[in-house]
C-alpha cells in the first residue's frame, strides 16, 4: 500500500459531442444517423478541390448555449483552423477545428457527488466537424462511411483536476445528463454522438508538476472509462516502481477483450501543423447571440434537483432519479401540480412510468398515461379508494387503453373491499388453508402477518382494504381468536 501511495493519478477528459443540428457544420447536407453509406455527403464535406465551407449558425448558437451554462466565457471573436493529419476517414486531410482562440474559455461543471457537491473546472470548448467512419470487414478488409464527415461537434475539454477514474465517470454522466437537457445532444455514446479521450498522467502526491501523460481513445461507455483509466494507471505505475520513464502514446480499448492496445505515439501539436482556416474568417458573436442563449436555458438539472429536494422534500435518490432527464422532472411536476402527493407521486413515476418507458421505449413526452391522470391514480390509491395491488393493474390497462383511472376501476369493479363481513370470510378462508402458517404465526413469528395479508389480497383480486384486512387477521391470530 505504501508503495502505491507514492504516485496520484491525474486525469483530464476530452469529450466530443455531436449536435443536434439539422444539417452538418460547413454544408447544407443532412446531419442524420444510419442513412445508406455515403449518401449524405457533397463537395464540401468530401474536400473536394474548390469547394467553400460555411458556418452553421445553429450549431454556433447550441455551443453558446452549452458555454453560457457552464460559465464559461464566450469570445466576441474566435478562429478556425486547419489541422492537418492523414487517415482514411478523414477525405480534406485537414479536420476544420479551432485552436488558439476557442469559441468559449473556462467555466466549469457542478454536481453532486456520494461526498459532496463537486465542481470540475474546464479549459475550453471548441466547434470542430466530425471525420468519417472506417468498417471493419473480414480478410483485412476496411470500408469508410462519409456520411458523419462534417458532422458539428463540440470538444469540451477539462482541465487536468480529476484525480480518480470513478471521478472520470461521474463527471461524463453529469455532462451528459447536461447535454441532454438543454437539448444539443442525444448523447449517445453507442452510436457515437458521445465520445470521450483520457489523458492520464501520474505525479508524486503534493507536486504541482504533472507528469507525462498518455491518451486513452475509443471509449464508449462510462464502465468502459473507469476501467481504462484503472488499467492505464496501473501501467503507469508499474513502469515507475521498476525506474522507466512514461513516453507519450495513444492507445485504444479494445471492448470486447477489455484491454488496451498501443496505437501510435502520442503527436505534439506542432505535429498538426495548426494554421488559420483560409476559407473562413474569424467567428463573430454578437452579445445579443450570447444574451438570447442565456435568456433561453432552463432551470438547469443540479438547481432543478436540489430544489425538488427543498420544495417536495423528496430524497436526495429520488430527486436524482426524477432529474436524469429534463423530460421525466417535468413529467413529474405536472403530476404533483396535478394533486399528485410528492413523495407518492415520486413513487409512481421511478416505478411504473419509468419501467414503461424502459419497456416499451419512446419519449416520455409522448407517454400514453398523462401526467394529470397518473395524479388521478395516485390520489385513488392515497385516498384509499383502491388498493396498491389494483392501482399497478389499473395503470396497466390506462396504457393499454388510454382511459382515464376511474372509468378503469369502475369497468374491472377494483372498487376497495372494505366489507368487514366479507373480509372475515376471506381471512377465515386463508387461515384455514395455510394451517403450519398460522400455527407459526401464534408461536412468535409475526413477519408472517405480510404473508397472510398478500394471500387475502390475492383472494380478494387485490381489492382488499389491506389495512382492515391486516387488523381482521391478526385477531383472528392472536390467541383465542378463532372463536367466534
Amino acid at each position: 500500500m505504501r508503495r502505491e501511495a507514492a504516485y496520484e493519478p491525474v486525469i483530464g477528459l476530452e469529450v466530443h459531442a455531436q449536435l443536434l443540428t439539422r444539417t452538418k457544420l460547413f454544408c447544407r447536407c443532412p446531419a442524420r444517423y444510419g442513412a445508406e453509406p455515403n449518401t449524405l455527403v457533397c463537395p464540401v464535406c468530401l474536400g473536394l478541390p474548390g469547394a467553400l465551407p460555411a458556418v452553421n449558425g445553429e450549431a454556433v448558437a447550441m455551443a453558446v448555449r452549452l458555454g453560457t451554462a457552464l460559465g464559461c466565457r464566450i469570445a466576441p471573436a474566435s478562429v478556425f483552423a486547419r489541422k492537418n493529419y492523414f487517415y482514411p476517414d478523414c477525405p480534406r486531410n485537414y479536420q476544420i477545428t479551432m485552436y488558439d482562440a476557442p469559441l468559449c474559455e473556462g467555466g466549469a461543471l457542478e454536481y453532486d457527488a456520494p461526498e459532496g457537491p463537486r465542481l470540475v473546472e474546464l479549459e475550453r470548448i471548441h466547434l470542430e466537424d466530425d471525420a468519417g467512419k472506417l468498417l471493419h470487414r473480414p480478410a483485412a478488409r476496411s470500408l469508410v462511411d462519409f456520411n458523419r464527415c462534417g458532422v458539428p461537434l463540440v470538444e469540451i475539454v477539462t482541465r487536468p483536476v480529476l484525480g480518480d477514474p470513478s471521478d472520470a465517470a461521474l463527471f461524463l454522466q453529469n455532462l451528459r445528463r447536461l447535454l441532454r437537457w438543454l437539448g444539443i445532444c442525444d448523447g449517445n455514446l453507442e452510436e457515437g454522438s458521445m465520445r470521450c479521450d483520457v489523458n492520464v498522467s501520474l505525479r508524486t502526491p503534493g507536486s504541482r508538476r504533472l507528469g507525462t501523460r498518455t491518451e486513452i481513445k475509443n471509449l464508449n461507455s462510462f464502465k468502459a472509462v473507469e476501467a481504462g483509466i484503472r488499467l492505464e494507471i496501473a501501467r503507469q505505475r508499474k513502469v515507475l516502481e521498476g525506474g522507466g520513464e512514461i513516453e507519450r502514446q495513444t492507445s485504444l480499448w479494445n471492448a470486447r477483450r477489455r484491454e488496451l492496445v498501443v496505437m501510435r505515439s502520442k503527436e505534439e501539436a506542432r505535429d498538426y501543423r495548426y494554421f488559420p482556416e483560409p476559407d473562413l474568417p474569424p467567428l463573430e458573436v454578437r452579445a445579443e447571440l450570447v444574451e438570447r442563449e442565456r435568456s433561453r436555458l432552463p432551470e438547469l438539472p443540479l438547481a432543478r434537483e436540489r430544489r425538488l429536494r427543498a420544495e417536495y422534500g423528496l430524497p436526495a435518490y429520488d430527486a436524482g432519479v426524477l432529474c436524469a432527464e429534463r423530460g421525466i422532472a417535468d413529467y413529474f411536476e405536472r403530476a404533483v401540480r396535478a394533486g399528485a402527493e410528492p413523495k407518492e407521486g415520486a413513487n409512481w413515476v421511478m416505478r411504473e412510468v419509468l419501467a414503461s418507458l424502459r419497456e416499451r421505449g419512446g419519449r416520455i413526452e409522448e407517454f400514453a398515461v398523462s401526467p394529470d391522470d397518473l395524479a388521478r391514480l395516485v390520489r385513488l390509491v392515497s385516498d384509499g379508494a383502491i388498493s396498491r395491488t389494483a392501482g399497478t393493474e389499473v395503470f396497466r390497462e390506462m396504457l393499454r387503453t388510454g382511459e382515464e383511472p376511474g372509468a378503469v376501476v369502475g369497468r374491472l369493479g377494483l372498487e376497495l373491499l372494505a366489507d368487514p363481513r366479507r373480509l372475515e370470510m376471506m381471512v377465515d378462508a386463508v387461515i384455514a388453508a395455510n394451517p403450519g402458517e398460522a400455527a407459526r404465526f401464534r408461536g412468535g413469528k409475526r413477519q408472517l402477518l405480510e404473508f397472510f395479508v398478500g394471500q387475502v389480497m390475492k383472494e380478494s383480486g387485490g381489492t382488499a382494504d389491506p389495512r382492515l384486512a391486516r387488523d381482521l387477521i391478526e385477531r383472528r391470530l392472536a390467541p383465542g381468536g378463532g372463536e367466534r
